[in-house]
């Protein structure tokens, strides 16, 4: 048939039809396309003050501004939420973190898929908002402590997040692009300069509400603890404030019907080349100059060659998501790095998921920063800072980033108090006697606890440590008060800190043991008990919602958390008189026993002791890392998406995006991976993430090294050239599966 219908016509293409060159710059299907029909005269659209702007891009910036708090607010605190209120391990919480993350980012494509193909963008963002405002409703749900238990709360959580995902990542592709659509072509430049201001809002509503949000958390109480829902509900409201805005401008909106998704058309291009070479592999076959070229039975030249730009972007993208797996754990490891830190600035506490509003700040500083001076300066020495080059030292950056973050891990490690391994504990002795007191452990030879003895309050070092035969043992006490000799048994066990509490009662003296539990105050809480030394019951008022009672003659209550910071009158009551405590500053992730006493006519006081021994490293020494990692940002994030866009063609832009969002994608699945099979220390694990950025950084700098950039002029090719293969090289190709 081949044959025959080249005799016939020699001299005419088979694949080549009388089209326009319009219709061969354009995506091509097998199946018939109706001719659109010619849409009436538009209105002009209104303006912002009488400038080329269109005034229905406020409302989309406004909505932007909005959106971005609400997730970026409600991401911020989201690993101490998984930490504290649901109890998952680190590792667990660094894995889901990072599991939403990557969803969020894998979203954008069926939210591309059904804005061009199906409903349009307008109608896309509009019923993604309300997906995404459903999300935030069940993920405040999820936070309140009254609503069912761990189950429940773990089910509203994910369900939640789920949607929230799916929400945010619909509208990602097609709310800046939706702006675009509002402009004409010949205000381009208006056009640029909204891209830039809608930029602006994404850090402005980062930034504002990474500060907020663990306000939100840390500083208001509910139901006695930190209040989660309250930190979900706000940036809740926000989404909702973010749907109401842009539904308000619906009516000024320039609204493009849906034109087909070019990521399909790509997609089926790059598969029918490959099927179609799979069925013709034959050596009698001859040879095509590139793979793509295979697909020139079906497709037209100028989709061919554009999808051939757009891969050899895409090959430049594979040693990418490793530098978004260091990016990303901002919110993650380095905040469950800062809750082991001191986050008292002496002018104000800083929560510990509030370090992650460096990052926007850095940025909204760093990007004119680096624009206005640095590469400037760069030029100006004569060397050729191309964006490539920007790309690989941002790599490095952030790479440096994970070993000083290291570095602080491993000095608040050996600021750390070790933990008491197999059959060891730590123990105290707390003297509340009127005297000194010498205590020796019997059968341990004959140990004392100090060299020298105890005073009455005197507030002790350091914890001892004592060895057991087995995990549980009795210890016998030796007590040597003025002229009185006490023999006194305690029961242990392995792997606890412990209170020998030395009690007087008259002239005599005895003991009681208090196991001194392991405090998760890490959060940037603090953690208070008392011992009540009078006759009395006392109860004591610590806030709104938080109070205890304490039992009289020497009862001990148990931990309370509550915010670090200066309680200088906290009130208290027995069954007659009311009184005030002076409990001083408390530093944020610190452990203090208060015993309360009464030696004077006056009102007890408070004895105050540091219980367990905190980190004492201040929180600002993460402020290098974020430095770092936020300068490699700007270096290979901002770079890297305009050096993509200009080397991919005009018609596969949105494809080019989905791909940048995908390696984001990859990159925090690569961090769940590393936090659930390493097995790594912490610092370990920086290190780990280092050494990987910097090999992947070498292979990214050989590729970009063999890499020729493309000209603009190079991604379009004349006219008479765009003839697809003649049919004498098709003359043996097999049919059967391809339909020509």
């Amino acid at each position: 048939m081949l044959e025959e219908s080249e005799s016939k016509e020699p001299a005419m293409n088979p694949f080549q039809k009388n089209e326009s060159k319009e219709t061969l710059f354009s995506p091509v299907s097998t199946e018939e396309v109706p001719p659109r029909l010619l849409s009436p005269p538009k209105k002009p659209t209104p303006k912002i003050c009488g400038s080329n702007y269109p005034l229905s891009i406020a409302f989309i910036v406004v909505n932007e501004f909005c959106e971005r708090f609400s997730y970026y607010g409600m991401k911020a605190v989201l690993t101490l939420y998984f930490l504290y209120f649901l109890h998952w391990s680190e590792d667990s919480s660094t894995s889901i973190y990072h599991a939403f993350s990557s969803l969020c980012y894998f979203t954008p494509i069926l939210g591309a898929a059904i804005a061009d193909s199906w409903l349009g963008k307008f109608k896309t963002i509009i019923y993604l908002s309300l997906v995404y405002v459903l999300g935030h409703v069940v993920k405040s749900l999820g936070a309140l402590p009254i609503i069912g238990g761990q189950m429940v709360h773990t089910v509203l959580s994910l369900v939640g997040l789920s949607l929230i995902a799916l929400g945010t990542g619909g509208i990602k592709p097609c709310v800046a692009a939706f702006g675009g659509d509002q402009f004409e072509e010949k205000h381009a430049e208006e056009r640029t300069r909204y891209f830039s201001v809608f930029y602006l809002s994404i850090n402005a509503g980062s930034l504002i509400s990474t500060f907020i949000t663990p306000m939100l958390r840390g500083d208001v109480q509910c139901f006695g603890e930190d209040c989660y829902a309250l930190a979900f509900g706000v940036p809740g409201l926000l989404m909702v404030i973010a749907l109401v805005v842009f539904s308000m401008g619906s009516k000024i909106y320039r609204k493009p019907p849906p034109e087909g998704n070019i990521v399909t058309q790509v997609a089926k291009c790059i598969w029918f080349a490959i099927s179609n070479r799979f069925n013709n592999r034959s050596g009698d076959i001859p040879k095509r100059q590139h793979w793509l070229d295979w697909a020139a039975e079906k497709y037209p030249k100028q989709l061919i060659m554009d999808v051939k730009a757009l891969t050899r972007v895409l090959f430049l993208y594979i040693p990418l998501p490793m530098f978004w797996a260091l990016l990303d754990q901002q919110g993650s490891r380095w905040t469950l790095q800062a809750t082991r830190m001191n986050g008292n600035l002496g002018f104000f506490v800083l929560q510990p998921d509030q370090m992650q509003v460096l990052n926007p700040l850095l940025v909204l500083i760093f990007i004119p920063l680096f624009d206005l001076v640095i590469y400037r300066l760069v030029s100006k020495c004569g060397i050729n800072f191309s964006s490539l080059r920007k790309m690989a030292v941002g790599m490095i950056l952030a790479s440096l980033a994970f070993a000083v973050a290291a570095a602080v891990e491993i000095k608040i490690d050996r600021m750390t108090p070790p933990q008491p391994g197999p059959q060891k504990i730590f123990l105290q002795a707390l003297n509340l006697a009127d005297d000194e007191v010498k205590v020796t452990v019997l059968g341990n030879k004959n140990n004392t606890l100090l060299e020298e003895s105890i005073k009455s309050f005197q507030k002790m070092p350091h914890y001892a440590q004592l060895h057991l035969k087995t995990k549980s043992q009795d210890f016998h006490f030796y007590l040597k008060y003025h002229n009185l000799s006490v023999y006194t048994k305690h029961s242990m066990e392995e792997k606890n800190w412990y209170s020998l509490i030395i009690l007087e009662d008259g002239k005599n003296i005895s003991s009681m043991m208090v196991n001194v539990e392991e405090n998760k105050t890490t959060n940037g809480m603090t953690a208070v008990r008392f011992v009540n030394t009078l006759h009395k019951e006392v109860n004591i008022s610590l806030g709104t919602d938080i109070s205890l009672t304490v039992g009289e003659d020497y009862g001990v209550s148990a931990y309370t958390t509550l915010q670090s910071g200066e309680y200088p009158a906290v009130h208290c009551r027995t069954e007659d008189k009311n009184f005030s405590l002076n409990m001083g500053l408390l530093d944020p992730g610190a452990a203090y026993l208060f015993v309360i006493i009464n030696r004077t006519s006056q009102d007890p006081q408070a004895w105050k002791m540091e219980d367990m021994p905190t980190t004492k490293l201040s929180i600002a020494w993460q402020l290098p890392q974020y430095a770092l990692i936020t300068a490699g940002e700007v270096m290979f994030s901002v770079t890297g998406l305009e050096f993509s866009y200009s080397q991919a063609p005009t018609s596969m832009k949105s494809v080019l995006q989905a791909a940048w969002l995908l390696t984001v994608a990859v990159g925090n699945i690569i961090v769940l991976v590393v936090a659930q099979f390493s097995g790594l220390v912490q610092w370990a694990e920086f290190i780990l993430f280092s050494c990987l950025l910097l090999v992947v950084c070498l292979i990214f700098s050989i590729m970009g090294y063999y890499y020729v950039p493309i000209k603009p002029e190079d991604l379009q090719e004349p006219a008479d050239k765009q003839i697809p293969y003649t049919q004498e090289n098709m003359i043996n190709l097999e049919t059967k599966k391809t339909k020509l």
